[in-house]
């Protein structure tokens, strides 16, 4: 049977301390209590936050134990919380006169003196007593420099602190993993990967350290020494899950989707599938034109995340590649259920319903794109040519002086103004406005073909086009 005795023991050992602590506070006679016996029921009421006790106990404390510097930097704490900081300071320059060279006095220090919005005092502090500290304790207060530095924004010191950190142990994982970031942020790069290699010289089995040299490369888009390091990482650590999925995304950065199909795999069979990782495989297989690889994939990250709405689009795009619009529209109207004001959703979903000559119900999905975004050229295109393709030309000749308007005189809509006049048989003004178009931008005339490849192919118009591109 479950023996808990010892359990049974330290309640009672607290519920004995607390009653000789009440019995004190009403001076009452009582048993002597130790230092420990005041560090545990600080510990119980700081647990339980009973704050005046705790506020007693860490005076009782002092009172008694003047020269613990155990306990004067328990209340030292305790008036820190309380933010009394002139006090906090006043004990904290008894203890060091008890305890110098204490390392969690210099911390607690370094943090009062922040509260009182002194970091530079709390860095020249930190920074002097430095060197008076082992490697172990230095190392950790570097750290504690590099957290100070970031608060501040100082963020190359912050850089050349932790590099401080890793050459008196290279192998510290705080500082190590902290590095990439820090590099990426003050664009040392370069340095990091010099430092990296050195470390590697030293201990070339180190996974962690070949992970974070794939990271930098990575950051640098030097794809194939990132692929190397990720690679080391993998043989000395099959199991590093990060090196998998940022081997995986080099491989895809390399247009080598088979490979990161491969990794990605595995990564999904070692730990727990995530949306992101199947998403990956399933634009991969996309890439490879396996559409309904693709959609397996987007469906199995969709049942993990169905509040994304990007994944039905995309279930969407690899049914539109295949031109099975129906299913497409199935797609695409649940992306917009989830996302109401989704302009490309509302353009997808309406070039679905053009390819099925729904034309009336495509309008209202480029009319609703228009009012989402009236400021996007695209839209107003989406429009326009859905109406000239309904054979709405005066309302798309409309739908043109609104769309400059909202975004100005954009050479596209005078191009198309010409092209609607001519299906209109207005052929005096077309040739105006095409003249006037080829002015501004020959180059793109081709715009045109996107209402009707035979704009460009009527005699007076290819005549025109010809002359202004020589």
């Amino acid at each position: 049977m479950y023996d808990d005795d010892e359990e049974d023991n330290d309640y009672k050992d607290i519920e004995f301390l607390k009653e000789e602590f009440d019995k004190l506070k009403h001076g009452q006679d009582h048993q002597s209590l130790h230092e420990d016996d005041f560090e545990q029921l600080i510990d119980h009421f700081e647990i339980f936050g009973e704050r005046e006790n705790l506020r007693l106990a860490c005076e009782y404390a002092t009172e008694i134990y003047p020269f613990s510097s155990s306990l004067l930097m328990r209340k030292a704490e305790w008036l820190l919380s309380q933010k009394k900081t002139g006090q906090a300071l006043a004990i904290i320059e008894k203890i060091k006169d008890l305890a110098p060279g204490d390392l969690d006095t210099l911390l607690l220090h370094a943090e009062i003196l922040l509260e009182c919005n002194k970091p530079k005092e709390a860095i020249d502090m930190l920074e002097t007593e430095l060197e008076k500290f082992n490697d172990i304790d230095k190392v950790f207060l570097l750290m504690e420099l590099a957290e100070i530095y970031d608060e501040q924004t100082e963020f190359d010191k912050v850089y050349t602190t932790l590099k401080k950190a890793l050459a008196i142990n290279p192998q510290y994982e705080d500082a190590l993993l902290r590095m990439c970031f820090w590099a990426d942020v003050t664009k040392q790069q370069e340095d990091c990967i010099v430092l990296h290699k050195q470390i590697l010289e030293e201990s070339p089995f180190y996974a962690s350290a070949w992970y974070n040299l794939g990271m930098l490369y990575q950051s640098i888009k030097k794809y194939p020494e990132a692929i190397d390091a990720y690679e080391y990482c993998l043989a000395l650590d099959d199991k590093y899950e990060y090196a998998m999925r940022n081997l995986g995304e080099c491989y895809i950065q390399q247009k080598e989707f088979d490979k990161a199909i491969q990794i990605l795999e595995e990564h999904i069979e070692l730990a727990k599938p995530e949306d992101v990782i199947l998403e990956t495989l399933g634009y991969c297989w996309e890439r490879k034109k396996k559409f309904a690889k693709a959609r397996h994939f987007y469906r199995r990250a969709s049942l993990i995340n169905p509040e994304d709405d990007s994944l039905f689009f995309k279930i969407g795009e690899t049914y539109s590649k295949e031109r099975q619009w129906e299913k497409a529209i199935k797609s695409y109207s649940v992306a917009l259920h989830i996302n109401k004001e989704n302009v490309t959703y509302c353009l997808a979903l309406g070039n679905c319903l053009m390819e099925l000559q729904q034309e009336k119900e495509a309008l209202v999905c480029y009319l609703n794109a228009v009012k989402l975004r009236p400021d996007i050229k695209s839209t107003w295109q989406a429009l326009i040519h859905a109406l000239y393709q309904s054979d709405y030309l005066d309302e798309a000749l409309q739908q043109i002086n609104i769309a400059q308007t909202h975004c100005g005189d954009k050479v596209e809509f005078t191009y198309y103004k010409a092209g609607i006049l001519l299906a209109l048989g207005r052929l005096k003004e077309a040739v105006v406005f095409l003249e006037e178009s080829l002015e501004i931008n020959v180059q793109k005339a081709n715009c045109l073909n996107r209402l009707d490849k035979a704009i460009l192919k009527h005699p007076i118009f290819s005549e025109l086009y010809a002359r202004y591109k020589k």
